[in-house]
């Protein structure tokens, strides 16, 4: 498996260690096509994007592009902000963008008292205290997830289920539904084999592998997701981003629109 675009990378806007053009740099040296820089949305308390910084946010990524060739995707990693779905990219923010990925995350400025304690601590609590998640919270988790995607034109889920336990074949069922992407993720385990297996055989699901990179020589890395696939005979034909290929993003053609 050859990746051919990493579309979830992290700078010092957010939480990463290198800047855009170290990413770029190193997508060069493994010959992507295309690199996304994604920091976090705008919710997140403490490692967010801030909106003070998008104009020099856009800067770096147009001039690392130019210094490297390599096609650098201005993006976002936005935050679920609770259970109706609601994240925090809005659409007055969309001309500043190209790709747009949307997670479950914590420290997370929620849209509601209620997402604060059900969703946000629900889930927290649940991964510290609880040996297996209630019935109630895979239900809530499952319908941030669906909610989410259909209200807003995400491109990828990230590492769905990772410490927000859902029921992934109806997420998965639902990305198929409005064209968005299930990323598999090589920087934390978020999908059991059973589960991967059983969104390929029973959904029409696409995927993308990304490295969530948080420091520059993790770019394009993808070995997580590589044993992973290996292990459960994954067919390759299903991932966007690999050996050559590059995803039709629901994002950019839903702005064509506008």
């Amino acid at each position: 498996m050859i990746l051919t675009a990493d579309y979830h990378t992290h700078t010092p806007f957010s939480h990463g260690k290198n800047t855009v053009a170290e990413n770029a740099a190193k997508a060069k040296e493994l010959g992507l096509k295309q690199i996304g820089i994604t920091d976090h949305g705008f919710s997140h308390v403490f490692f967010g994007l801030r909106r003070k910084d998008m104009q020099a946010y856009i800067a770096e990524c147009k001039a690392a592009a130019k210094e490297y060739g390599v096609d650098v995707l201005v993006g976002i990693e936005s935050n679920i902000r609770g259970v109706s779905g609601k994240a925090d990219l809005k659409p007055s923010d969309y001309e500043s963008f190209d790709l747009y990925l949307c997670g479950k995350h914590v420290c997370i400025a929620y849209e509601k008292a209620s997402d604060y304690w059900l969703y946000g601590l629900g889930n927290l609590c649940s991964e510290k205290f609880r040996k297996q998640p209630s019935k109630a919270l895979i239900e809530r988790n499952t319908k941030a997830y669906i909610e989410t995607i259909k209200n807003n034109p995400i491109d990828a889920v990230t590492h769905l289920n990772y410490r927000c336990p859902a029921n992934a074949l109806e997420v998965a069922k639902c990305a198929a539904d409005y064209g968005t992407y299930i990323e598999l993720n090589s920087k934390k385990q978020h999908l059991t084999d059973e589960e991967l297996s059983e969104i390929v055989q029973k959904t029409q699901a696409r995927f993308i592998v990304d490295s969530d990179a948080h420091s520059a020589d993790r770019v394009g890395d993808k070995k997580i997701v590589e044993e992973q696939l290996l292990r459960i005979g994954f067919p390759m034909e299903r991932i966007d981003n690999v050996d050559g290929r590059l995803p039709t993003f629901r994002f950019a053609e839903f702005k064509k629109t506008l």
